[in-house]
């Protein structure tokens, strides 16, 4: 982004960043930057903070009316990542032994993600991606519950090749990821704080305990190193 608002500003378009640390505007030397020492993934601060984001875009905005610069501010508020912390979620007891146990949870926690649908609090859009080469959105639970399954497989020692995985396997991986964070703001009475739902699915959770296993055997196995090195959030590694 720093790169295109040079190629703006020099059609006539002001425009104003917002980064979460002071190197990339020192880098790319951008016309107006606001310095905004928020976790990545969150821009504007603190989430239903309406009151709070509107300062940091005020903010923001006010350096419209400085020179081509390049122009640095930096927000006086600091929010600290908090990943250390996991979020502390109830998961729900086995109901069907014959299934794995990540489909299992999953399949136990869909009213929490429902729930959190129902009131607004997505956090994660439309993900798409064939599961067992058909198209289907790996973002709905069922599509959650057949790529868990097949990375179960994997998990189990299958030949990845062989386990009926998802085409887009890291983009199966993600939407995992974001059906346990959103079923996790179900359980909560609040929102949790940058990537303690994350470290909550990634430690604390059967899906994440075979997603874990399931890069073990990717890797082992020999496949292609983005494939099992994305499989679960970098910061967690």
């Amino acid at each position: 982004m720093g790169a295109l608002s040079h190629i703006f500003e020099a059609n006539g378009l002001a425009t104003v960043g917002i980064y979460p640390t002071g190197d990339i505007p020192e880098r790319m030397r951008p016309p107006r930057s606001l310095v905004a020492r928020f976790p990545l993934g969150r821009p504007l601060g603190r989430p239903r903070d309406p009151e709070f984001q509107r300062r940091v875009l005020s903010a923001a905005f006010s350096l419209l009316s400085a020179p081509a610069g390049p122009v640095t501010d930096t927000f006086p508020e600091v929010i600290s990542d908090q990943a250390d912390v996991a979020l502390s979620c109830p998961v729900p007891p086995r109901y069907d032994p014959a299934l794995p146990a990540a489909v299992d949870e999953a399949r136990a926690l869909r009213p929490a993600f429902e729930r959190a649908s129902t009131a607004g609090l997505s956090v994660t859009g439309p993900v798409t991606g064939p599961v067992s080469g058909i198209g289907v959105s790996v973002a709905e639970p069922d599509a959650v519950e057949a790529a868990l399954a097949a990375f179960d497989r994997v998990a189990q020692g299958t030949p990845w090749k062989e386990a009926g995985l998802p085409r887009d396997l890291l983009g199966a991986a993600r939407a995992v990821l974001g059906y346990y964070q959103q079923a996790a703001l179900g359980l909560s009475d609040h929102v949790p704080a940058a990537r303690q739902a994350e470290s909550w699915y990634v430690q604390h959770t059967a899906a994440g305990a075979t997603m874990r296993a399931a890069r073990d055997q990717l890797k082992e196995q020999g496949a292609p190193t983005p494939l099992w090195f994305y499989l679960l959030p970098a910061t967690q590694s």
